[in-house]
């Protein structure tokens, strides 16, 4: 079922999600509702709070971008998009990289608007898969700007936070005239 995004100014998007200790059925549902509305949204993640719900479960998909996807390895062995996507997850932990670099970044929570994100290039994060197991992930590319993306959503965090201070004016002016359209 595709469930309804919530956009920006919503309390939910800024609320630090609480952490999945159980995978339940309604867990499960929800996972398969977030990637039925990502890909009818056209993006290439979403999390949990995107769609009200404030528990940190995330689902990413960059087949889309493949060629843009980058590194991907999972417990350290190079892993095929095909095999893993869309990638569910929760509670991730994050070990980031220390070289940054700018690429732009949108959020279906806040549709229409676009900006260039600093953030690291290269990540390596544990995530426990929705059927219990835990994988060690590694990636650069559009697939660790994704994964760190959502995990910022599951903090509270919008990409928009992360932008410079130029990179904000311009944001806030293209969100103004967005949010007519929302």
């Amino acid at each position: 079922m595709v469930r309804e995004i919530v956009y920006l100014g919503d309390p939910v998007l800024r609320k630090p999600c609480d952490p999945v200790t159980e995978v339940t059925e309604d867990v499960r549902a929800l996972a398969d509702d977030m990637i039925e509305t990502m890909i009818a949204a056209d993006g290439v993640g979403l999390a949990a709070p995107q769609v009200a719900v404030p528990i940190q479960l995330a689902v990413v998909d960059v087949r889309l971008d493949e060629e843009d996807a980058g590194l991907f390895k999972v417990d350290g062995k190079d892993a095929a998009y095909d095999d893993w996507m869309p990638l569910v997850f929760i509670n991730p932990d994050f070990e980031l990289g220390e070289h940054k670099g700018l690429g732009t970044e949108g959020c279906l929570s806040i549709p229409d608007v676009r900006a260039e994100v600093n953030r690291p290039l290269f990540v390596r994060t544990k995530l426990q898969l929705i059927d219990g197991k835990e994988i060690e992930v590694e990636a650069d590319g559009l697939l660790a700007r994704a994964l760190q993306h959502e995990a910022d959503h599951l903090h509270g965090i919008l990409f928009i936070d992360r932008l410079s201070a130029a990179a904000k004016l311009r944001a806030r002016r293209d969100i103004k005239r967005a949010k007519r359209d929302w």
